[in-house]
């Protein structure tokens, strides 16, 4: 019987090690979900074509002068000298190889189209496919540059909420606008308020944080390009976030603020409330959540204490986040 029960646990032991090994096998011969050879061709081009130069391409276009003038401009653009000393980036590292593009456009063609007033076309179907491919290999092309250079902060954005959402990169930078691709701090809250349109909401309500005046910016406070904490936090911490601006409310104090001081949210909304200092309930009633009422003088000086009904806690408790010195009892009472 013994025999019998170790021979079970080595046939239970050897089936397990069968699923493993086969299991590790499968994950070794995963396809993905798009062929290489496909994928290959939405990030460069048609792989049976060549690259023929900027010059070459817009020699006989003049549709692009401005776009090119940008670009020329441009920090990629300053990218094209020799002695930058840095990787050759032009038309045709976004857009693909353009020898199919222009294949039977002649000078004697572009001179009869001129002067027929027509602009001779290129075959834009052999280019990259801008507008149909999906966006994380829309964002890929910008990616092959752009993860090399710690500048950017772009080294989470494959885990990041835009990429996984199917925002791509040219969905707020607009590659030919003009010769600086950032975003401008004045056009950053109507371009995240395209999507984010309940935290539009909040910043029309009365109390909230100066975005509309261009006081405070979005990215002050959130990494839109991805990071590994919540909501795309700059810092670690919704207080370390918050504390970049309200560094008085950081502490250590001496008398804490009890388990909430770690997570602002607790007592405010981030955005916008109808409430004042943009707290997520009116008080008293905010802080009764926690706080059970208690016995309040009705006149200075009077000895004996009576009900009476208060309307905002913080008027006594001034240093409601915190504090180093004890109250008159001896104890932690936020009050001065």
């Amino acid at each position: 019987m013994e025999q019998f029960l170790k021979w079970r646990k080595w046939l239970a032991a050897g089936i397990i090690g069968v699923f493993f090994v086969a299991g590790c096998a499968a994950l070794k011969d995963a396809k993905p979900l798009i062929p290489i050879k496909e994928y290959e061709k939405l990030i460069a081009g048609r792989l049976d074509a060549d690259y023929i130069g900027t010059d070459a391409c817009l020699a006989a276009c003049h549709a692009h002068d401005q776009r090119r003038t940008d670009f020329d401009l441009s920090t990629m653009g300053a990218q094209l000298s020799r002695e930058s000393g840095m990787p050759i980036v032009n038309c045709e590292s976004c857009h693909g190889p353009g020898s199919l593009a222009i294949d039977g456009i002649t000078p004697e063609r572009v001179q009869a189209d001129a002067r027929a007033g027509k602009v001779t076309p290129c075959n834009y179907k052999t280019f990259i496919d801008m507008k149909n491919i999906p966006a994380q290999a829309k964002s890929l092309i910008c990616l092959k540059c752009h993860t090399a250079n710690a500048t950017f902060n772009l080294h989470n954005w494959n885990a990041g909420v835009h990429n996984i959402a199917d925002i791509s990169c040219s969905d707020c930078h607009d590659i030919h606008a003009g010769h600086n691709l950032k975003v401008r701090h004045k056009d950053l809250a109507v371009m995240c308020e395209k999507c984010h349109q309940e935290v539009k909401a909040a910043f029309a309500l009365p109390n909230r944080h100066p975005v509309p005046e261009g006081k405070v910016f979005c990215t002050d406070c959130h990494d839109p390009h991805g990071n590994t904490t919540e909501k795309s936090l700059r810092k670690d911490t919704v207080k370390a976030t918050c504390t970049q601006c309200h560094a008085e409310k950081e502490g250590p104090f001496v008398y804490e603020h009890a388990d909430i001081s770690d997570d602002c949210r607790t007592c405010h909304v981030p955005h916008g409330s109808v409430n004042r200092h943009m707290l997520v309930m009116r008080d008293p009633y905010l802080c009764l959540q926690c706080h059970p009422t208690h016995d309040v003088a009705l006149s200075m000086g009077t000895p004996e204490k009576k009900q009476a009904y208060y309307t905002r806690c913080a008027d006594c408790h001034s240093q409601i986040h915190g504090t180093d010195l004890p109250s008159p009892s001896g104890k932690g009472r936020f009050l001065r």
